[in-house]
């Protein structure tokens, strides 16, 4: 007998942008595509559920990641990052790194730059 044609797959589901922000469309925080997130100590000792998508960035930005890059690497849109990464940070368990100040050498620079790149083409 053959398997049900309607028998789900035992892949990932798509779950719709505006789900996982709760129709939200802008951050309340203002993140650059380039801004740096780094994992404060509340965000390392919450419990979050397993395959929450709180608690993959927190765990993809145990080490500094971009915002384009938690993006790329969690293949959610850009616009829906923001609104997840914008939501951590508000609570506490995220906070954002300047990327660019005065005194930031050209290798630095370069090295953001090509970061930057990196994670648009991986969009």
């Amino acid at each position: 007998m053959a398997p049900d044609a309607r028998e789900e797959s035992a892949g990932p589901r798509l779950v719709r942008p505006y789900a996982l922000t709760s129709g939200r469309t802008e951050s309340v925080v203002d993140l650059p595509i380039e801004a740096t997130l780094e994992v404060q100590p509340s965000g390392r000792s919450a419990n979050w559920p397993e395959g929450h998508m709180s608690g993959r960035i927190i765990e993809l930005c145990a080490t500094s990641q971009s915002v384009a890059e938690v993006s790329a690497k969690l293949h959610i849109p850009l616009g829906v990052a923001r609104v997840l990464l914008g939501d951590l940070i508000t609570a506490g368990h995220l906070r954002t790194r300047a990327t660019i100040s005065e005194n930031t050498t050209t290798d630095e620079r370069r090295e953001l730059i090509e970061r930057t790149l990196s994670g648009l083409r991986a969009l």
